[in-house]
């Protein structure tokens, strides 16, 4: 049976990201959010775009006021007013100043600007009441960007910061990869639909619905199978197609050692490679991962069928995988911290234990606080809110509360 380290490690070496010339298409700016650039943008424009004022204030030479006080003021005459977006039409000669406003162009002949809480206007006239520094308060043209260099690099999320810098830069369309297609279904004579009433014996296929939100969160795009009896004919049909459409294949259910768990029996008359079965987990054990045999050779994982196992091991396993598949160049791999535990937390030590709960701010440190109630893989109710797992390592059985634990961080607190 696999460490979580090497089925990880396993995993990750499976996954091809998207190719940068087949697996892209073109997106309005604003169709951009969350999506990963597949090319390096450029600009022609510099930033800033001209030399412009960072401050309310005046425009002056610095010989002029180097010596200012407000003792002994230096007197300016006023001789234009510079809002943003004006073009100027004087220039600045000895002993003159102009009125200008943040954001505005930088007239000719002023090199610094006086902030107007060290001065005092009269009529036409300004008195510096403080010696700046040289160039204060000066944006110069170029200096956060010049144009023809790289703007932003292939293989990042375009969040709203990015989006900005794009809007800036008159980018109104992006090459971005497309979102990585993820094929799902569930398993089971027991299961029914959300709309079907419970009969004895029945459960609702909640298992659907949780990575069809999964996967939409990391942005890829899931396609829903529905659930699937246990039947190797249908299996088998469900499997083949869903080898068809997507780059990774998710099922849960039907890989434990069961009479009726067939899923790896199918994979293997597909001729599909099977890289593993078991990972030494709790909860998550019975997890095969597998090739299928297609042109793309999409990546299948066998999911366990309980609701709490099916979570875990997405986090741990899968979620990394389809950040890597979608082109990222940073930021697919987990994120572990460590912290103080609230909780008295235990394990039997034999296998690698998720135990669910909450990230909190307490005094400025984050502690993780265990979910109430039971952590059986079957429990779904106590799952909510989880933001955070915590990590007890093999031969771990305790960790006591305040001493610190590895945690799996899910989402920012």
């Amino acid at each position: 049976m696999l460490s979580v380290s090497n089925a990880q490690a396993i995993i990750l070496n499976l996954v091809q990201p998207l190719d940068n010339q087949r697996d892209t298409e073109v997106v309005d700016l604003l169709a951009a959010a969350s999506r990963i650039l597949a090319a390096p943008v450029s600009s022609p424009l510099d930033f800033p775009h001209w030399d412009n004022s960072a401050m309310d204030g005046y425009a002056v030479r610095y010989e002029d006021v180097q010596d200012s006080s407000a003792q002994q003021p230096t007197v300016l005459d006023i001789i234009e007013e510079i809002p943003a977006g004006y073009q100027p039409q004087s220039i600045i000669g000895r002993g003159q100043a102009a009125r200008i406003f943040t954001g505005a162009v930088m007239p000719a002949g002023a090199d610094t600007v006086v902030m107007q809480e060290k001065t005092r206007q009269e009529e036409n006239h300004v008195f510096i009441l403080a010696a700046p520094q040289a160039q204060e308060f000066v944006r110069h043209k170029a200096s956060f960007y010049q144009a023809g260099t790289q703007l932003l690099p292939a293989g990042i999320q375009l969040n709203a910061p990015e989006i900005a810098v794009l809007a800036a830069a008159q980018c109104p369309q992006l090459n971005v990869y497309r979102r990585p297609r993820v094929a799902i279904f569930s398993t089971g004579d027991e299961l029914v639909t959300v709309n079907q009433s419970l009969q004895p014996g029945q459960i609702v296929d909640s298992n659907q619905y949780a990575l069809a939100a999964l996967v939409r969160e990391c942005g890829a795009e899931p396609l829903l199978l529905g659930i699937v009896k246990d039947e190797p004919v249908a299996l088998e049909k469900v499997i083949t197609d869903a080898a068809a459409i997507a780059d990774i294949v998710l099922s849960s259910g039907g890989v434990s050692v069961g009479d009726y768990d067939y899923i790896d029996k199918i994979l293997q008359s597909l001729e599909a490679k099977i890289h593993f079965q078991a990972v030494n987990i709790r909860p998550g054990k019975p997890l095969t991962v597998a090739t299928l045999p297609t042109p793309h050779s999409p990546l299948y994982f066998g999911l366990p069928g309980n609701p709490a196992s099916v979570l875990v091991t997405f986090w741990r396993f899968v979620l990394p995988a389809i950040k890597k598949l979608s082109g990222i160049q940073q930021g697919w791999e987990p994120i572990f911290l460590k912290v103080p535990s609230y909780d008295e937390l235990r394990s039997d030590g034999q296998r690698e234990t998720y135990l669910w709960g909450k990230l909190h701010l307490n005094d400025g440190i984050y502690q993780f606080h265990k979910a109430s109630g039971s952590h059986s893989s079957g429990n779904l109710i106590n799952l909510a809110q989880t933001n955070a797992l915590a990590v007890i390592p093999v031969g771990k059985k305790l960790i006591s509360p305040q001493q610190e634990v590895q945690v799996l961080q899910l989402t920012i607190p």
